[in-house]
């Protein structure tokens, strides 16, 4: 790290070869090395917009920060000798670099060429030492004393240098290995810190010991401390009142084992260590003054670790952190899925950031951030955006990504929601790993209604409403057991579960609907195995997000559910759907049921193309108690399992056997119910308080289900990253969900609500929703789901859907504008937000309804266009052959619509709609980790962005907009500002020399004292900020301009120097012919003798 403390600015270099550069909030810049080597050490030139980096392939670059973009402006290459450190005096233009070996050259950073003059680590040395000392570890020079430069060695050797001289003044030697040494600021004592935990304090003038060994964290046994762990840095910092300040990092007992990282803040008699999260790289302290030769004040301390960065306040009691505006906190919590959202309602950053605000934690330091330099851009982004990250611990975060810096709005924990209080037998029942168990992995946000949905990689999904209002509620939670063959493969767990099993055995294996449960009391946990449980205590709700619905999947014939592959919402509808390797659910989060639970196979009906069987995870048990197989053929019967108050179990079945379809949709409320079995016996009547469940399934033959196209008959499946089961077609997963209101079969003619449900397969199938009015009966009549067939099939896995009306423009899923859901108005109102109709934006009430649609459908290999409602494809293109793609979007743009494609092969590409013609190829990126491929997500208007590492996110454009407003919205890092005046020496030491003592440097390095240093040490690079680097880089009609200005730069300078060179010689014309002419006159009267 660097700190200029004139500009505040602070600099940061990672392993990467990236370099961070902050200013105030909302000011920052990323720049990047080309050779990619990590950054060992940062130089500010303080207060003159110019920074100096040292890698660790031994080269050393000068940027020039003046500029929005920072460039390199020289580069120097050592070739025979290694750096291991870099030291630049205030206000000097000569850099010192140590190397490896031992030796110090010399830079000049306005040239960056090497001074001769170089101090070679045997003569600084000497016979003080029979072996060689070591790398130089530091390098400072004497504060009050220009002249004297202290050189620290590896090995414990510290020599005091005389520059003008050439000879070491003084050498202090200590029998452990040195990592850094300090000043204090009279330059009377300097402080080291060694391998062994201690710290010396030495005498400048002293000779042999030090005048006081330290061991902070050592414990006194006998005459000796004893060893702690390297104090790998120290920094003096003096004070006009008080003690000084001894900080450090490391130092610590070797006994204390699993203990955190820490850095240690020593003032007068207190020693306060500060635990951190994560291992410390590199600290700074921010003092006042620029000039080392003053008092330094400290007031901050900057401690960049591994994975953060922390600054702590040194003025206040207790040393508090002050609040990071920075968006360092991404990687608090290893993300695991993130979604990108452009053009976002204006109104949804500001309701955001105003629960977020109320979620600031106490003990944060009152100051202002100190780190203030720069000013912010001038342009923004017309539209809001949003970043949504999902994380390992379960934690959902909202960033503002308006402008070019990240801003964290709000932070939702989904862990709370769950019991934590597990029992062993819980934890061992479970496959999970115990380290991340609540990992988000796929997300479902509608931003105008503000919904939210998550699923975890424990096979819950959780739904989210947005309130600004503090509510006390218990969760309400939904069971459902999912699988391919759902009931078969429950039966072989349930049956060994319950009393009288075999009457219920019975039951189970004579049903063919899937088995919903919905509970409240916690005496269901004894009967499915949980991987997590919901907590059964109210639970307090701040302001924000606030849980709405939990759906658990339990285990099924002793094996885990699958992860859920695919999530969608619609707040119009007030459906979740999601779905995984064996199928897909519906749920209806107003009424708290799952309205559909079926396989993939059972979405095909009778037109299932691969006749495939049910296939169950085990082989169904035979029943017991002389129960025979159903084998007649008449309709089966459907049941259901009720709840009551006092935890008694009781199965619904319908009386009738023959039922219609219609039959079959209805409420089971509205048939005749019997009950056939309790758990409990009890006199009297039982005061039953139970849950329906609606169960709502249509399995006859879908209406109007086209065949499939002739011109896909020869289908065969490409081999994809989605399905990697070796039973793929009887594992075909659910891949992707898309609402609209569109045709649903073909040749109708009345738009109707829709669910396209895609597989892995490249199957997309229809099915139609039917929905109650809204208000009080949307509360009461159950939603219907039928299948309407097969639309299309593609190659590869379905990836996205969406439909566009005739003029190109695309229909968006219908929503319901938000709401506060928690209103304390009366009843008035209540009920008028509750009969409050949804917004629809489908052609239903944007265009005719004879009108035709388009379905815009992308696989992992192809994409189509069908119209609608005849379901014809009208345009096809094949995306890739030799690679698949890992995520595609339609996408607005200011022009129309596209396909936009992220290939596997590290390919961007779009795609126009309807037409798919192909309007951009560009080789961006290789897929070389999985994180990119998870990460990676288009959003609208031509934004993008990816995980490239584990802490950091990448955004980019393919929009030109964007890019010409680019320039404007970046900030300014350098901003005009006096240098503060140097410190007043006083009357007695300007009069008695005690003062600081200046150098000119210049006689000393410079090429008429020093002479010139060998070719073959370092190779000067020129940089890309220099003409040459201008050069290389103009290209197009933009780069021909600027090259013929650049040419006409070099042409009127050289114009200008031949003008200059023949006015010389003209002058000197005029000279010679000036004193011939006089010598004429001297010698014109005089004799030949005379001469």
């Amino acid at each position: 790290m660097a700190f200029d403390p004139v500009q505040k600015i602070l600099a940061v270099g990672t392993q990467s070869g990236a370099l961070r550069l902050f200013g105030r909030p909302g000011v920052e810049c990323y720049c990047q090395h080309e050779s990619g080597a990590a950054v060992i050490q940062l130089q500010f030139l303080i207060n003159e917009g110019a920074l100096v980096s040292a890698l660790a392939d031994d080269s050393v670059h000068l940027w020039n920060l003046r500029q929005k973009r920072p460039a390199i402006l020289h580069s120097l290459k050592f070739n025979r000798e290694r750096i291991t450190f870099c030291h630049l005096p205030f206000q000097s233009k000569w850099l010192y670099i140590g190397t490896e070996r031992g030796n110090i050259h010399i830079v000049n950073v306005e040239s960056f060429m090497l001074s001769g003059y170089v101090i070679m680590w045997n003569k600084a040395i000497e016979l003080s030492s029979k072996a060689h000392p070591g790398p130089v570890v530091h390098i400072s020079d004497n504060p009050m004393d220009e002249g004297k430069l202290i050189i620290g060695f590896e090995s414990g050797i510290v020599v005091l240098w005389d520059l003008k001289s050439k000879k070491a003044d003084y050498r202090y030697t200590y029998d452990e290995a040195i990592h850094s040494v300090a000043w204090h600021h009279e330059g009377k004592q300097f402080i080291c810190s060694h391998s062994d935990g201690t710290l010396t304090i030495w005498n400048v003038r002293g000779q042999g010991k030090p005048i006081q060994t330290i061991t902070p964290h050592g414990k006194e046994d006998g005459k000796k401390p004893e060893s702690c762990k390297p104090i790998l840095k120290v920094e003096y910092k003096t004070t006009r009142i008080g003690e000084p300040f001894i900080i450090f990092s490391g130092g610590l007992s070797y006994d204390t084992v699993g203990r955190r990282p820490c850095l240690t803040v020593m003032h007068g008699k207190s020693t306060a260590v500060l635990e951190m999260d994560y291992p410390i790289v590199d600290f700074l302290t921010l003092c006042e003054t620029p000039y080392p030769n003053d008092f330094q004040e400290p007031y901050a301390v900057v401690v960049l670790l591994e994975k953060d960065l922390v600054v702590i306040d040194l003025a206040q009691n207790g040393y508090p952190i002050f609040e990071n505006p920075y968006p360092l906190t991404i990687h608090e919590s290893p993300v695991t899925c993130c979604e990108y959202f452009a053009d976002c309602p204006v109104d949804l950053i500001p309701a955001l950031y105003s629960v977020g605000s109320r979620q600031k934690r106490q003990g944060y330091s009152k100051k202002e951030w100190p780190i203030s330099g720069g000013n912010w851009g001038q342009g923004i982004q017309s539209y809001p955006e949003i970043i949504i990250t999902g994380h390992a611990d379960g934690t959902v975060k909202f960033w503002d990504a308006s402008a070019i810096m990240l801003q964290v709005l709000y932070k939702l924990k989904t862990a709370k929601i769950f019991d934590r209080n597990r029992s062993k037998e819980d934890k061992g029942s479970t496959e999970v790993p115990d380290e991340d168990p609540f990992a988000i992995q796929i997300m479902a946000w509608c931003p105008e209604s503000r919904m939210l949905c998550v699923a975890g990689v424990s096979a819950n999904v959780i739904i989210y409403r947005f309130s600004k209002l503090e509510v006390t509620t218990e969760v309400v939670q939904v069971v459902l057991p999912f699988a391919s063959s759902t009931l078969e493969a429950f039966s072989a767990t349930a049956s060994p579960t319950f009393p009288c099993s075999h009457s219920i055995h019975n039951s189970f294996t004579t049903a063919a609907a899937p088995l919903v449960i919905l509970f409240m009391k916690p005496f269901f946990c004894l009967l499915l195995p949980f991987i997590h449980r919901v907590r059964s205590t109210p639970l307090k709700q701040s302001p924000g997000y606030q849980v709405d619905l939990v759906v658990q999947l339990v285990w099924v014939s002793g094996e885990p559910p699958q992860q859920i592959t695919s999530l969608a919402l619609n707040s119009s509808y007030g459906l979740v759907v999601f779905g995984n390797s064996n199928g897909l659910a519906v749920v209806d989060y107003i009424q708290k049921t799952v309205v559909l639970n079926l396989g993939t196979v059972e979405l095909y009906g009778s037109n299932d193309p691969y006749q495939r069987q049910p296939r169950s995870p085990r082989k169904t048990r035979q029943p017991s108690g002389g129960n025979k197989k159903r084998e007649d053929g008449s309709q089966k019967e459907k049941h259901f399992i009720l709840f009551s108050e006092h935890d008694s179990f009781f199965f619904c079945q319908n009386s009738s056997p023959h039922t219609t379809s219609e039959d079959r949709c209805k409420s089971p409320t509205s048939g005749n119910i019997s009950f056939s079995l309790s758990l409990k016996e009890r006199s009297g009547a039982l005061p039953l308080c139970f849950f329906l469940l609606t169960v709502l399934l249509s399995v006859c033959p879908p209406r109007g289900a086209n065949p499939l196209d002739h011109r896909d008959n020869s289908f065969s499946r490409s081999r994809s990253s989605s399905v990697t089961s070796i039973d793929k077609e009887a594992r075909e997963a659910i891949s992707s969900f898309h609402f609209c209101e569109t045709f649903a079969r073909k040749g109708d003619s009345a738009l109707t609500p829709c669910l396209y449900v895609g597989t892995s397969l490249g199957t997309v199938l229809v099915l139609a929703l039917t929905l109650p009015p809204a208000g009080e009966q949307r509360q009461l009549q159950p939603v219907i789901l039928s299948p309407a067939g097969m639309l299309v099939r593609l190659k590869g896995s379905i990836l996205r859907m969406a439909f566009i009306d005739s003029t190109g423009s695309q229909l968006p899923s219908a929503y319901e504008p938000w709401y506060e859901p928690n209103v304390t108005a009366d009843g008035e109102e209540r009920e008028k937000v509750r009969k409050r109709r949804p917004v629809s934006v489908s052609p239903s009430t944007s265009q005719d309804l004879n009108e035709s649609q388009y379905a815009v459908v992308c696989s992992e290999k192809q994409a189509k266009v069908i119209a609608l409602p005849s379901q014809t494809c009208i345009y096809k293109h094949s995306i890739t052959e030799t690679s698949f793609i890992l995520r595609a979007d339609v996408v607005q743009m200011n022009q129309g619509m596209c396909v936009a494609c992220f290939c596997a092969n590290g390919h961007i590409m779009t795609l126009s709609v309807p037409g798919l013609r192909p309007l951009m190829d560009v080789n961006y990126l290789p897929l070389t980790d999985m994180r990119i491929a998870r990460t990676f997500c288009f959003t609208n208007l031509g934004q993008a962005m990816y995980l490239c590492s584990p802490t950091e996110i990448q955004r980019i454009t393919y929009s030109q907009d964007t890019c010409e407003n680019l320039q404007e919205m970046l900030g300014e890092l350098f901003t005009p500002v006096e240098t503060p005046e140097a410190p007043n020496r006083g009357f007695f030491k300007g009069l008695f020399g005690g003062g600081a003592q200046s150098l000119d440097r210049e006689e000393l390095f410079g090429e008429v004292a020093a002479g010139r240093a060998s070719r073959s040490l370092a190779q000067h690079i020129p940089g890309p900020g220099g003409i040459e680097g201008m050069k290389g880089a103009a290209s197009g009609v933009v780069g021909d301009l600027a090259r013929a200005r650049i040419a006409l730069d070099e042409r009127g300078q050289k114009l200008g120097e031949l003008e200059e060179r023949t006015a010389a010689m003209m002058a000197s014309a005029d000279s010679f012919s000036k004193h011939a002419h006089e010598m004429m006159l001297k010698c014109k009267d005089k004799k030949w003798y005379q001469f």
